[in-house]
């Protein structure tokens, strides 16, 4: 890759490309802006090639973002998008930091850049972490406005040398650097250096920026001196000042009731709920105070959140551990718009699917389509496993109410062959579709009934193979598999590996609930979806539904000790839908090592649960209320119901304001006693209360605001994951299960009686199951 280096000074803006011998520059000063320092970049840089650009910039940074007008400059530098100004790729970080990643040579080192102001960066194991030091006080000044280029102008080069040997001994002592490098355009002034240091060269702010941009096979910088160092740029979680700040802030609060924090804010009720595109989000019974909810936020930005959304909407490969984008967000981008994947705009390629989807669609539901026997399909059975199914299924459970009711639809994934002979038991062959859904087209569950349903389907209608391509179709990408198993290629619809499949609801994998519905009703979800994708991208987050939603998750999880979420949709349509969150959730950020490897120390990803109001209240409530566990609650209701019957949907949402209120205030035993409870019987009946829930309002459930909700809890679950440094879309713990099996089925299998080599259990339930099966 060719990198320009831009070194923007208080008095010169320096620059360099890849493969040039000598940099170029133009004067800065006061008056300069951000969109005049570009300007005058092109036209020193004229002539040079670049692919990258790498900014050392000379005020504060957070995660490659300006958070402050440079102070030595003109204005305009906070905000402004510097990716588009160049063309290209930028990575902006602090001056300081940019020659220090320069001059480092392993271990801790601080640098400190003696020129119009000071800068400060401390290096600790390859991780890099600007000081912004100058800003701090100093006799009756700071830092900055004795060893900066004022101070030397102010107090004379005697007494400024003097100030700067002060000052680093003082930050030596402080910090106790390994090493210590001073550089900037004023290190040249002292006649020696500070004891323990070393000069820096300015020409190392341009090593440091050309290393921006050279990671090596492992992630890492590829330099030499930095083999092995992570150059994330970010501290370790509970290394963060906003983590431990959380840490003390909640011992203050952890006793804290709600009862006191509705008493002390009359409006707290009204003020802590959040608003967009028809979500309404109370989230005011949670056990936050306004300082809570501001260290959480800082907690996100110094994880890099709005960074790591930035580069999952612009399709960067943020899955590290398989090297792929995560784009389902591009699985419902509007028609025109544009999302490159290794140089290949990916949203043409949607719709070009979507528009085969329809049409297909179209010609099931109008009869057009015809089995083998002439017969027009009624009966649809998709076929696949977890997010080819947990989707699927949920979505055409919650909108049932706009299906075709003239026909059945049913899904089949378990391996036990209960689940297929059930749900074909009492369809007729030369009326029933089958939808197999297996990106591959060897998942070892999917193609075991596929293969089964095949033969179902045979035996129903006389033996013709042809008959197959009547009544399959593939959601795959295996043109061979697919077209071995009988099944014509034209019908079969593809999906891509930026896709993961319990975000792939939206993709081909729905074409079970496109069937249902049709084609308008599932572009009505896209954009549901979308809305709630173009919030979250936008949305600042105090006001952000999805990072609230997920913040506070990680609020309960770390600090809390809390294990579960517990999910619960006051509407019987969307009974599976804590189902499906379970896979989002739990294959997401169920793990247990960093983005580079290393073992995390704090809890990850709850556990999600829940059944739909009002028979969860007849079931688990009674520990939510009253058990010794916390389990936060998001309950999830509906303005106007889609089954009206009587005062039924007034009850429903009756149910929903009681228990969140009986959750947040419960029932102390003053009360308990007041109302005559004998003595005996009164500590059982007192609700403790504090038990924090969340609660998710819309109009009517309808297409549109499933995807919404769907979204919603995509975005918290990549909060979630952002904060935790995990990967939030790789599985790898689903892949040792599945290599065993397949050494254990032979094994059963086998006529002779194999030679195991297991644990002494599963030798023992093996040779118990066969003596099982062998009996007649």
């Amino acid at each position: 890759m060719r990198v320009l280096v831009v070194d923007v000074g208080g008095t010169h803006v320096k620059v360099l490309a890849t493969g040039q011998k000598a940099p170029r520059e133009f004067p800065s000063g006061p008056t300069l802006t951000a969109a005049q320092m570009v300007a005058g970049v092109k036209m020193v840089a004229a002539g040079w090639k670049y692919d990258a650009v790498s900014i050392g910039y000379p005020g504060p940074v957070l995660h490659g973002r300006p958070v402050a007008e440079p102070p030595h400059l003109g204005p305009g530098w906070v905000g402004f998008d510097y990716p588009t100004a160049f063309g290209c790729p930028v990575k902006l970080v602090n001056d300081a930091a940019m020659q220090a990643l320069g001059s480092y040579r392993g271990g801790k080192m601080l640098f400190l850049g003696l020129g119009t102001g000071l800068g400060s960066t401390l290096i600790v194991d390859g991780i890099v972490e600007p000081m912004e030091l100058g800003h701090l006080p100093y006799r009756d000044g700071t830092f900055e406005a004795y060893v900066g280029l004022h101070g030397l102008q102010e107090h004379g080069l005697t007494q400024w040398r003097r100030d700067v040997d002060d000052v680093v001994s003082r930050l030596i002592a402080a910090l106790e650097p390994e090493d210590v490098v001073l550089g900037g355009g004023n290190v040249h002034q002292l006649d020696t250096l500070p004891p323990g240091c070393r000069a820096g060269d300015n020409a190392n702010a341009f090593l440091g920026g050309f290393r921006l941009w050279e990671p090596s096979q492992d992630g890492h910088i590829a330099s030499e001196e930095m083999k092995g160092r992570p150059m994330t740029g970010t501290l370790p979680l509970t290394a963060r000042p906003a983590w431990k700040s959380l840490v003390a802030h909640h011992e203050k609060i952890r006793d804290l009731h709600l009862r006191t924090l509705f008493a002390d804010d009359a409006k707290r009720g009204e003020r802590l709920t959040a608003e967009a595109v028809g979500i309404y989000l109370d989230y005011s019974k949670n056990r936050v105070t306004d300082d809570t909810l501001a260290l959480l936020r800082r907690l996100a930005e110094d994880s890099g959140l709005r960074e790591r959304i930035d580069a999952m909407f612009r399709g960067d490969k943020i899955n590290v551990t398989e090297n792929r984008a995560v784009l389902h967000v591009a699985l419902r981008a509007p028609r025109g718009t544009s999302i490159v994947v290794d140089g290949k705009d990916v949203v043409p390629e949607v719709h070009a699917v979507l528009d085969a989807m329809a049409d297909f669609s179209n010609r099931v539901r109008s009869g057009a389509w015809k089995g083998h026997t002439g017969k027009r399909i009624r009966n649809v059975i998709n076929i696949g496993i977890g997010g080819s199914d947990l989707g699927p299924v949920m979505a055409y459970e919650a909108l049932r109410h706009y299906s075709d009711r003239a026909m059945t639809f049913r899904f089949v994934s378990n391996v036990d062959g209960t689940d297929l002979v059930e749900a074909t038991r009492d369809l007729n062959p030369a009326e029933t579709l089958f939808v197999a859904s297996s990106k591959t087209f060897t998942t070892l569950e999917t193609m075991t009934n596929a293969e089964s349903a095949r033969q179902w389907l045979l035996a129903g209608l006389g033996g013709d193979v042809k008959a197959v391509a009547k009544h399959f179709v593939a959601v795959s990408t295996n043109a061979q598999k697919v077209s071995e198993f009988g099944i014509d290629t034209a019908n079969m619809f593809g999906f891509w590996d930026w896709v993961g499949g319990r975000y792939s609801m939206d993709s081909a994998i729905g074409l079970s609930t496109m069937l249902a519905v049709g084609p308008e009703n599932f572009r009505a979800l896209l954009d549901g979806f979308h809305q709630v994708d173009e919030h979250f991208r936008t949305a600042p987050f105090e006001r952000n539904l999805p990072v609230l939603l997920g913040l506070l998750t990680v609020w309960y999880t770390d600090f809390f000790g809390a294990e579960t979420v517990a999910v619960l949709p006051y509407e019987q349509y969307l009974k599976r839908f804590p189902a499906y969150l379970q896979q989002l959730t739990m294959e997401s950020n169920g793990k247990h090592v960093t983005l580079d490897g290393a073992d995390v120390s704090y809890p990850t990803g709850p556990i999600y649960w829940g059944e739909p109001g009002t028979n969860g209240q007849h079931s688990f409530y009674q520990l939510i209320h009253q058990g010794t566990r916390l389990i936060p609650c998001d309950f999830i209701a509906f303005g106007h119901a889609l089954s009206p019957l009587g005062r039924h949907h007034d009850m429903l949402l009756a149910n929903v304001f009681a228990q969140t209120e009986a959750l947040a205030f419960g029932k102390p035993r003053e009360q308990v006693k007041a109302e005559g409870t004998p003595d005996g019987l009164v500590p059982h009946r007192v609700f403790q209360g504090n038990r924090p829930s969340n609660t998710i309002l819309a109009e009517r459930l309808t297409p549109e605001t499933l995807g919404k909700l769907v979204a919603l809890y995509e975005h918290s679950v990549f909060t979630q994951g952002v904060i935790w440094n995990v990967d939030s879309f790789d599985q790898w713990g689903v892949e040792l299960g599945k290599v065993l099996a397949q050494r254990i089925i032979p094994e059963l299998e086998n006529q002779t009686e194999p030679t195991l080599g297991h644990d002494s259990s599963t030798n023992n339930l093996i040779r118990r199951y066969r003596k099982s099966r062998n009996k007649k």
